[in-house]
């Protein structure tokens, strides 16, 4: 097993697709955060998009099956961080074709500081950047099985590129329009990285603050919020979600209020690819997360419930 750190797990992706010969396309779930799709568009490595499972909210597994024969690689997501982990599915297809790649994206769980050994995935992927569960500010790491090809590639970095791409895609999802991508120094893959161990020790030190920090937000609102607004435990730790019909009035009344919330993660049918995943878009339609991490309090969480309470009164 071997372990690799970057400025960013989009840069640790990226340098597992220049390293493999395979030009076969990949399989992505559509709910999946754009930087993933945009990581492959820039590494020029093409890929599809699978529905999610209206019953998992995950990729749909079925759909995966039917398609994986024509691809190279297959990158599962845990949607809002829900850990349970499809190994069956994984050994399928690594017993069908040794040469699909699998990796186990896990940016949005808890992150584990080791492998797990009876994970079938060639990779187990984690971060620690912006907006993860252990938000470090930057960071990612993954744990390779024997014999993935890993080399890290040397890329010029411009933030500016970085933060007008992002600009872009966040557009063509509000709009609701076709991203055409055009490549530019936008993926940081340097920078000065902690040693494993100091790294693991800043995880650690980081996630026992945060864990109890989520674990009193999410209190508050499993508490206020009508329980048949919001998903089920296993979905609530990297934010608290719930399910409104009227979404969008439903954030702006949050805002004005001088609060937010988030509306995470839309489907990039139409967006990434041609076509239409309609439970991922279904999903994307009615849900907000709310949030448990630093940048709330109690004090803010209860404030929220209330704004929630009202508009739905």
């Amino acid at each position: 097993m071997q372990i690799v750190q970057a400025p960013r797990a989009s840069a640790i992706l990226y340098n597992l697709l220049k390293s493999r010969a395979d030009t076969r396309p990949w399989l992505l779930p559509a709910n999946i955060c754009p930087i993933v799709p945009l990581t492959f568009l820039k590494a020029d490595v093409p890929f599809g998009l699978v529905d999610i499972s209206a019953d998992t909210l995950h990729m749909d597994l079925e759909q995966a099956e039917i398609r994986k024969r024509k691809f190279g690689g297959v990158l599962y997501a845990h949607t809002y961080g829900e850990a349970s982990t499809p190994n069956d599915f994984f050994h399928q297809i690594k017993t069908a074709d040794e040469s699909i790649m699998v990796v186990d994206d896990r940016c949005l769980c808890v992150p584990d500081l080791q492998p797990d050994a009876d994970n079938p995935a060639d990779v187990q992927l984690y971060s620690t950047g912006y907006a993860k569960i252990v938000d470090l500010g930057s960071g990612g790491f993954a744990f390779l099985k024997d014999g993935v090809s890993y080399r890290s590639v040397h890329l010029p970095f411009d933030l500016q590129a970085h933060d007008r791409i992002e600009t872009q895609y966040k557009q063509a999802i509000h709009d609701a329009t076709a991203f055409a991508y055009e490549d530019c120094n936008w993926l940081q893959t340097e920078a000065v990285l902690p040693i494993w161990e100091e790294y693991c020790e800043l995880i650690q030190e980081r996630l026992i603050f945060l864990m109890s920090h989520r674990s009193k937000l999410n209190r508050i609102y499993a508490s206020l919020l009508p329980q048949e607004l919001q998903l089920p435990d296993e979905y609530q730790m990297w934010r608290f979600n719930i399910l409104v019909e009227d979404k969008q009035h439903m954030l702006n009344t949050i805002f004005e209020a001088g609060l937010f919330a988030s509306s995470h993660y839309a489907s990039l049918a139409g967006i990434m690819t041609d076509g239409k995943c309609s439970h991922a878009q279904a999903l994307h339609d009615s849900v907000i997360n709310l949030f448990n991490d630093y940048h709330f309090d109690e004090v803010k969480a209860e404030k929220v419930c209330e704004v929630i309470l009202q508009k739905l009164s």
